[in-house]
């Protein structure tokens, strides 16, 4: 059940598009977007999601769909995290009570949502290429639209969004590209930002009174050229020690700022003389993530995201006990025990150390972490390089996107055969971040590699474990393990190995291999990963064998050849895409040794999973035990030469 709509305040209850915004006097657009925050507020604080990016970006929202006519004009916001005020004012705002629940609206902008979500966001540092794509669109169709990204000072730290602005302040044809780049600078993307570029964006503080006073002198000299032309020569060789745009003047763009991202008086006017402008135009304004809401604004950090509901005049509620570890609170410990046991880690991370737990490793190995900000194919490449001076890199990402460091992981690492760790974490279904967050590929994207191995732990102990036996290999691993807590298994706190290459055999159906008659009853379920559970489950109603198989790459040879001797029907079992999955590598080693065994493969089906409850949704795909169970039988007949009806009598 969806939570409640929250009161939708007079103002804002009178919008229902940006066109209703656009007929407002500039005197009611304070109100307006008072309104707006507080009903941002009143909606997360009762469905969760992301709180204080769509806090600090209120105003921006108001004031860009009061200049620019949307949807003609196209606005790409970057990464969309912070695209709730958007959402509101598009027509959304009595769906919002939905927000990322099951056929709920989606936490990022989505294309097939609404005519407003002009491109599709969810990782950063796309919108300056997607917008630059849409603005050569409209000048090639000869058309008189305007297109806008708005990108944060995180997400300016990506190699992407650089290519984006060469290209841009290049121009198409020699001819100059209409487009504006919105820099929201809030110096904060997830984790504490970092880098060259990040200590120079935090310097533009200081530009403010620069640009105060350069306005004031244009207005001054301009009743006299040539004092003004001389005035402006000097601007020109002095700006370059003292205006904070240069960088952005450098690539083409007529660079503006920074302003108050938060003052309607001063970006209203400037977006609508921007507007007029021809060329690339780039807006700096400083933000204030989480503004208006003081605990939002005093920690940033722990208000990015609020995974339930609260109470917003109580803020997020205090942990009620320690409960069961995350996975991740998993690996951040075990970081931290193979810290201690081995000199040569190093921890990596893409701007991303709170969501991967290593927060603890950053406060007692400084010297050995790394956060290389949002640029996960630098942080692969960089692994690699430490890895060929003999240290030992552990690079924690989400499995999503080492998608975006896939060429790195082909080209420097695997090829080179070099002993990186990947702690891949969210791997599987995520929930409410939906398709742009799932880690559904990762299985079929490594194992496809040479040299590359694949480990899926079961529980939080073997996690640990898998994790210990990836790092003490000579060659590149993977560990895939999912968001959220477990089963609560002890975790042991040695530094403990698997047999490398070996699954587990965790019960024995009590049908004898022996006989034929009962042996063309047996079914074997091979489980990757913490499906092995509810497949656990399934079994004990089915009476099947349950092999914990831990290995999708190297994968146990000998089990599955075993098993398919002794039972009648394999089912593989995986919270990741069939297509190329682990099922997909016991097909190929049945069809390598000549074993013509039935095989049924369960995991993803070909298709982007949508965002909601993380059990509702593996329910609705057969994944949770009563599933695995129900398609084992109705599949067992078909796929079974000699069917026997005992089996629907197991109970």
């Amino acid at each position: 059940m969806s939570p409640a709509s929250p009161p939708v305040p007079p103002l804002l209850g009178s919008i229902d598009s940006p066109a209703d915004v656009r007929r407002l006097g500039r005197a009611q657009l304070g109100q307006l977007a008072a309104e707006l925050r507080e009903f941002v507020l009143n909606t997360v604080s009762q469905t969760g999601g992301h709180l204080g990016s769509n806090l600090g970006t209120v105003e921006l929202t108001v004031a860009l769909h009061y200049v620019f006519d949307t949807p003609h004009d196209r606005i790409v916001w970057d990464v969309g995290h912070q695209t709730y005020p958007h959402k509101v004012l598009t027509g959304r705002r009595d769906r919002m009570h939905t927000l990322r629940q099951l056929g709920g609206i989606g936490g990022f902008p989505r294309r097939d949502e609404s005519e407003y979500d002009t491109f599709g966001t969810a990782h950063s540092s796309t919108s300056i290429s997607a917008a630059l794509g849409m603005a050569v669109a409209a000048q090639m169709k000869g058309e008189d639209r305007r297109a806008v990204a708005v990108i944060g000072d995180g997400a300016m730290s990506a190699g992407m969004a650089f290519e984006a602005l060469n290209n841009a302040g290049f121009g198409h044809n020699g001819q100059a590209v209409d487009m504006l780049v919105v820099l929201n600078d809030n110096d904060m993307s997830i984790s504490p930002p970092v880098g060259a570029l990040n200590r120079y964006l935090a310097r533009l503080m200081s530009g403010q009174f620069y640009a105060a006073a350069r306005e004031g002198a244009k207005a001054v000299l301009k009743p006299v050229p040539p004092l003004f032309e001389l005035a402006r020569r000097f601007e020109e060789h002095a700006k370059g020690m003292v205006v904070p745009g240069t960088i952005f003047e450098e690539f083409g763009f007529n660079y503006v700022g920074p302003i108050d991202g938060h003052d309607l008086d001063s970006l209203i006017p400037t977006l609508e003389n921007l507007r007029q402008k021809k060329g690339p135009q780039f807006l700096h304004v400083v933000t204030k993530k989480g503004y208006g809401y003081k605990l939002a604004e005093a920690d940033p950090v722990k208000y990015h995201a609020a995974s339930g509901r609260f109470n917003p005049a109580e803020g997020f509620p205090k942990a009620s006990g320690p409960g069961k570890p995350t996975f991740t609170q998993v690996f951040g410990q075990w970081l931290c025990d193979m810290a201690e046991a081995d000199q040569r880690l190093v921890g990596i991370t893409p701007a991303m150390r709170e969501g991967s737990g290593m927060v603890e490793f950053h406060k007692r190995f400084p010297g050995r972490y790394f956060d290389v900000g949002i640029a996960e194919q630098h942080a692969v490449t960089f692994a690699a390089g430490l890895a060929c001076e003999g240290m030992k890199p552990v690079v924690a990402i989400y499995s999503t996107f080492l998608q975006r460091g896939y060429d790195q992981l082909v080209h420097d690492v695997a090829i080179q055969n070099l002993p990186v760790v990947f702690a891949l974490d969210r791997a599987g279904i995520v929930g409410a971040d939906g398709a742009t967050h799932a880690g559904a590929f990762d299985i079929a994207y490594v194992r496809c590699l040479p040299h590359c191995s694949m480990l899926t732990p079961s529980d939080e102990n073997e996690c640990r474990m898998a994790l210990t036996t990836a790092f003490r290999q000579d060659h590149p691993v993977a560990v895939r393990y999912p968001r959220g807590a477990g089963i609560g298994a002890e975790i042991r706190p040695e530094l403990t190995s698997w047999e490398w290459g070996k699954g587990v055999v965790r019960r024995e159906s009590s049908l004898r291999a022996d006989r034929p008659e009962a042996r063309a009853q047996r079914i074997a379920i091979l489980a990757f990963g913490t499906l092995l559970h509810p497949a656990l489950a399934a079994a004990a109603r089915l009476d099947a064998t349950v092999a914990d198989m831990r290995f999708a790459k190297p994968l146990d040879e000998a089990l599955v050849l075993e098993l398919a001797r002794t039972h009648a029907l394999l089912v593989t079992v995986e919270e990741g895409c069939i297509a190329g999955g682990a099922g997909a590598a016991v097909l190929e080693c049945l069809a390598a040794a000549g074993v013509g065994a039935p095989v049924l493969t369960l995991g993803l089906p070909d298709q982007f999973i949508e965002h909601g409850d993380p059990a509702k949704l593996l329910a609705s795909l057969g994944l949770d035990a009563t599933g695995i169970e129900k398609t084992i039988r109705e599949r067992f007949v078909t796929q079974v030469t000699r069917p026997v009806p005992a089996l629907a009598a197991v109970s």
